[in-house]
């Protein structure tokens, strides 16, 4: 069992997933790193959304940034994070099939 501040940072941490544009970017990053640019690209969200929504990830030590020339590419901090939501997803989907 987790200690107090484990339970409060793991309660931030399932806020922060609560947010469907910020699951989405965490699914892509669990594929690679990407940049700001190429999430844009890949998710049709604007730049300043995807960058706040980043924020609120590296607020969490769900996502980091290494700066590569003038870009910074985004990446998951621990894949432990991404197992969940993939697992969350396939249990979602077992549900669709049992209604």
């Amino acid at each position: 069992m987790g200690n107090s501040s484990q339970i409060d940072h793991a309660a931030r941490v399932f806020k922060a997933l609560g947010n469907p544009a910020r699951l989405e970017i965490v699914l892509h990053l669990s594929d690679h790193a990407c940049t700001v640019t190429e999430l844009v690209e890949c998710t049709g969200f604007s730049q300043p959304l995807v960058s706040q929504h980043l924020a609120k990830l590296r607020e969490v030590h769900v996502v980091k940034g290494e700066r590569e020339g003038k870009a910074t590419r985004y990446s998951i901090v621990d894949a432990h994070v991404a197992h969940v939501i993939h697992d969350t997803l396939a249990h979602t989907q077992e549900g669709e099939r049992h209604d």
